[in-house]
């Protein structure tokens, strides 16, 4: 077994809401931000950017890190330990798309301080991590 780095994407609007998908496959029925798993070489900016693409559809500029999170929660509950690194992109116009509908079934822009239930493990920490402008957090 081995622990899998992932990127977790914060995409916020003018409004200060961040968007949001409700996943249909595997951590059904969760909410979440978009991200995904590194590939080998691949940097985390780069990732953050691809996975938006493929996901949503969406061009992302020059998303930041400003946080990581250590999901153990969900490997107690399944079993796959990841690591979250986090970052957040301002969002620049264009319609986000339901670019895998196997795997999300819905978008929303959300306030922040108002999220969805049930919400999956490293979305919430990663949120947590950034409205207390914290880059790593023991709980």
């Amino acid at each position: 077994m081995s622990v899998i780095v992932g990127v977790g994407v914060i995409i916020i609007n003018d409004r200060g809401e961040i968007l949001l998908g409700k996943r249909t496959s595997q951590h059904a029925p969760y909410w979440s931000i978009f991200g995904g798993h590194v590939d080998p070489g691949e940097t985390f900016e780069e990732c953050a950017i691809r996975e938006i693409q493929e996901e949503i559809g969406l061009t992302i500029q020059n998303p930041k890190v400003y946080g990581i999170c250590n999901n153990i929660e969900t490997y107690r509950e399944e079993g796959k330990h990841t690591v979250s690194v986090c970052l957040l992109a301002q969002y620049a116009g264009g319609e986000p798309k339901l670019m895998e509908p196997e795997k999300c079934e819905q978008l929303i822009w959300c306030d922040p301080d108002n999220l969805p239930e049930p919400h999956f493990e490293a979305s919430r920490n990663a949120i947590k991590l950034w409205q207390k402008a914290l880059f790593y957090s023991a709980t």
